[in-house]
C-alpha cells in the first residue's frame, strides 16, 4: 500500500475485528472510550518531557516506537469508530478545516515569522 487508503484501512480493520468476533464489542461508546484510552497513552509518553525534550522525542528509537505504536492505535480506533458511525473522515476533515478557515481569517498584518 503506497498511498493512504482509508477504505482500505477500514476493511483491514473491520476484518480483523470480524476474524476474531470483535464486533459487537465495537460500539460508538467502546471504540469511543478505546480512542480515548489509546490518546491518553501517547500523552502519557510527553506528560514529563519539557517542550525541547518533546521536539526530540523521536531521536530516541525506543521512545520513537512507542511514539508511532500510539499514533497507529489513535487512529486505528478513529477508522473503526468512523466506519461504525458512517463518517467520511477524509470529507470531514476537509469541511471542519474550511469553517476553520471562516472562523480564524488570517490577520491583515500577519507579520509573525519578522525577527523584528
Amino acid at each position: 500500500m503506497t498511498e493512504l487508503d482509508v477504505a482500505g484501512l477500514q476493511r483491514r480493520l473491520a476484518d480483523f475485528a470480524a476474524a476474531r468476533g470483535w464486533e459487537p464489542y465495537h460500539t460508538p461508546k467502546n471504540l469511543a472510550v478505546a480512542l480515548s484510552v489509546e490518546a491518553s497513552e501517547l500523552v502519557e509518553i510527553f506528560q514529563w518531557l519539557t517542550p525541547e525534550e518533546s521536539a526530540r522525542v523521536m531521536e530516541d528509537p525506543r521512545t520513537a516506537h512507542r511514539v508511532v505504536d500510539e499514533v497507529a492505535d489513535v487512529l486505528a480506533y478513529l477508522l473503526q469508530f468512523s466506519e461504525v458511525l458512517g463518517i467520511d473522515v477524509l470529507a470531514a476533515l476537509a469541511a471542519k478545516i474550511d469553517r476553520n478557515e471562516l472562523r480564524f481569517p488570517v490577520p491583515e498584518n500577519k507579520d509573525r515569522h519578522s525577527a523584528e
